[in-house]
């Protein structure tokens, strides 16, 4: 079977900052971007030039500093949002302007207010002047997935016929659902002429849950790029997860034969620099980077853990980065994970010994949530704690 690579387009530092609360400061975006050229994205999307200084300056800055990952700027389709972005990207050893234009009907009526036609000569224009500046643009039909699909091809023809080296479908509202997004992305790859000379790109939003299982669904279709951001970030319920579709690739290879990249190993140190930067951390349950993505309470799942941890875990904790699994003990907790920390503490308890302090531990853990070290402490007799100590000066 034939492998593909998969290029992964990192947004957070654009589409990603734009979340609220989200907002970062020029350093920032270094520090983030120096982090994303070790996890080893392919294409750094570094800011949206025209929109401020700050970005301006992120951009060009991010330029200067990194040689290895694409760079690329955001522009509408107009002259002097493409000179900007060319303004911000010159000193990039690998620049690529980023040029869209709203292609459903709702946004040309109510938000761009022109017609079909003006939109189509807009994008071969804009398109046709952002290659003359750069060998690489990329191009985007915003809210792709609620567009006129005759109109979409047509759309995406004439950005194609206009140079664009990669078209970008982009699920901007979330509203797409996988089997109907493979669809879009094939209808694209079967009628658009030219388009086996491009690449195929994919930008999928979370407002139903269901970006990174467009995404996946896109790449079975033919996308051979994937838009996402750390944490999965972005405006309203944010972007695909890029730690998501990355563990997808790597745990799944045998249903998904595709290469990257991407060093695994370091998603976590990404996701922990990243919620330092902006000021908060992803959800507990977040898949991968959650602080729950290794912890096990239940008794059945601490016991299969402490057996073998492929009993509850498809991936191994350090292939993300992380430094190892969670034993949390709580009222769902059993006696062998209660034995392990306590042997892991200095003591050592078994039998009925075991099962007197399992009976006081689960008294304890119905009166309260969190259980620290000191509190497992207090509920060892004294006998075992003078065990330990003579063990501990023999």
């Amino acid at each position: 079977m034939e492998t593909h690579r998969i290029t992964f387009f990192d947004t957070t530092l654009r589409d990603g900052e734009q979340a609220p609360g989200c907002s970062m400061g020029v350093y920032d975006k270094l520090r983030m971007a120096r982090q994303l050229d070790a996890l080893g994205v392919d294409v750094i999307e570094a800011g949206f030039p025209i929109a401020s200084e700050d970005d301006f300056r992120a951009v060009s800055l991010i330029s200067t500093e990194l040689s290895r990952p694409v760079i690329a700027g955001l522009a509408r389709a107009s002259e002097p949002d493409i000179r900007r972005a060319w303004a911000a990207l010159e000193s990039a050893r690998r620049p690529r302007i980023h040029v869209f234009l709203a292609s459903s009907d709702l946004h040309l009526a109510c938000k761009l207010k022109i017609t079909r036609d003006q939109a189509l000569d807009q994008v071969h224009g804009a398109v046709a002047f952002a290659r003359s500046l750069c060998d690489d643009v990329e191009f985007s039909p915003e809210d792709a997935t609620r567009s006129d699909l005759d109109f979409l091809c047509n759309f995406v023809q004439a950005a194609v016929d206009a140079g664009a080296t990669t078209i970008n479908i982009p699920d901007t509202v979330g509203y797409s659902i996988p089997d109907e997004f493979a669809s879009i992305i094939r209808s694209v790859r079967e009628r658009v002429k030219g388009i086996e000379n491009v690449t195929i790109s994919v930008h999928c939003h979370n407002d139903l849950g269901l970006a990174v299982a467009n995404t996946i669904a896109a790449i079975g279709a033919g996308a051979r790029q994937v838009e996402c951001t750390i944490n999965g970030i972005g405006e309203r319920a944010g972007n695909a997860s890029l730690e998501e579709i990355a563990m997808v690739l790597s745990v799944r290879q045998g249903q998904l034969p595709y290469q990257t990249g991407i060093n695994t190993k370091q998603i976590y140190p990404a996701s922990c620099l990243l919620s330092e930067i902006i000021g908060f951390t992803p959800q507990p349950n977040k898949a991968i980077v959650g602080r729950n993505a290794f912890a096990h309470e239940a008794g059945i799942h601490q016991h299969g853990v402490i057996a073998n941890p492929l009993c509850y875990e498809i991936m191994t904790p350090e292939s993300v980065g992380v430094p190892g699994n969670k034993l949390v003990l709580g009222k769902h907790s059993g006696r062998h994970a209660l034995g392990k920390r306590l042997a892991e503490l200095g003591y050592s308890a078994s039998g009925p010994e075991l099962d007197s302090v399992y009976t006081r531990f689960m008294k304890l853990a119905e009166s309260k949530k969190k259980i620290y070290d000191q509190d497992l402490l207090s509920l060892l007799p004294m006998t075992t704690r003078q065990r330990a100590a003579a063990h501990a000066t023999s």
